[in-house]
């Protein structure tokens, strides 16, 4: 195991970590500032969080009757989810390739992860994933939705099938609910095992780490118990109070990041010898003829991207480009099609 790679991005355009690539208005981020002067700095944050917890539900859809649980970001959430269901022979099971963290955090605490491979086109492999949870009984089996680094959206039948085949937990990751615009939300209340997670980070807020996640009360009220009891800092609360009060803004900007992903994947799909994956994120994965010398080429043009073609075996030859601005989008394409004509 080794840390977490963070390249360091000074002076490029990064389009490398699924971020939003906007920043906020000029007035806005004044009035944000305001906020958080206000803040008081020498006390500890309300440990039930309960004034951010209500407008999370409120402007993000969670239905009445299913408690939120806050976390720095969802890999606390995944870490602290792993952490509770950690007893001994307990099996984490997701498919592969997916997000790094759900294999990463069931080995820190112990719990034995099983990967099930996709299908050569990135589907979901159904009969593999019965198999496997008849064979492991899990735990908990996580469900990115969309899967990153994929960019596919499951269909609903299938998880279906999973939710009901599963002894234990299902947790449906949707960290980019705002470009997928599906969502298991609203049939919390029909499937009392399952658990749907989010992020502020896609949608505009990365630096605040703040992720959430609801489901059934009596769950809910379980992970609770290993949460710390202020894992959530006053200034991420007030920001993302105040953001709430102008989630406009993060949604246009969403909707123009799907925009971009339609024209960028348009573009890509005109290039010499690269095939851009249909994507549901702001990031489309691309096999291109060569990786690694791709990713060299567009570093030494001022780009950031992900080469993940060493992830899996499923992945050989991919990129992962983040959706940037329109700006950044036209310099991506411009360094793309000189190096597919060299």
């Amino acid at each position: 195991m080794s840390a977490y790679p963070v390249p360091d991005a000074s002076g490029f355009i990064k389009l490398d970590a699924m971020e939003n690539p906007f920043d906020l208005p000029a007035p806005l981020k004044a009035q944000l500032a305001q906020r958080l002067t206000d803040v008081l700095l020498n006390r500890y944050p309300v440990p039930s969080y309960r004034a951010v917890k209500d407008a999370l539900a409120a402007k993000l859809g969670v239905p009445e009757g299913c408690p939120v649980m806050l976390g720095n970001g969802s890999d606390e959430l995944i870490h602290l989810v792993l952490q509770a269901c950690a007893k001994p022979g307990a099996v984490a099971l997701a498919p592969l390739p997916g997000f790094v963290m759900y294999e990463m955090s069931a080995r820190l605490n112990g719990v034995k992860f099983v990967g099930v491979p996709l299908a050569a086109n990135f589907s979901l492999n159904l009969p593999a994933m019965l198999m496997a949870i008849a064979e492991h009984k899990p735990a908990v089996i996580f469900i990115a939705y969309p899967n990153n680094p994929t960019g596919n959206l499951w269909s609903d039948s299938d998880i279906e099938q999973i939710v009901r085949a599963a002894p234990g937990l299902v947790v449906i990751d949707e960290a980019y609910h705002p470009f997928a615009q599906q969502s298991w939300m609203n049939r919390l209340a029909q499937f009392d095992k399952v658990l749907v997670m989010r992020t502020l980070s896609k949608l505009g807020l990365a630096g605040i780490r703040l992720g959430y996640m609801a489901g059934s009360a009596r769950w809910i009220e379980q992970f609770e118990k290993v949460r710390p009891p202020y894992n959530v800092n006053v200034l991420t609360e007030a920001a993302a109070l105040f953001m709430l009060e102008h989630l406009d803004v993060l949604d246009a900007q969403a909707a123009q990041l799907r925009s971009e992903r339609t024209r960028l994947f348009d573009a890509l799909k005109q290039m010499k010898g690269v095939m851009p994956h249909p994507s549901a994120a702001n990031f489309i994965l691309t096999r291109v003829p060569d990786a690694a010398g791709w990713m060299a080429g567009l570093k030494a043009r001022g780009i950031l991207i992900k080469n993940v073609s060493g992830m899996h075996p499923l992945l050989s030859g991919c990129l992962r480009l983040t959706v940037g601005t329109p700006q950044e989008n036209d310099r991506l394409i411009a360094a793309l099609t000189e190096l597919a004509h060299t």
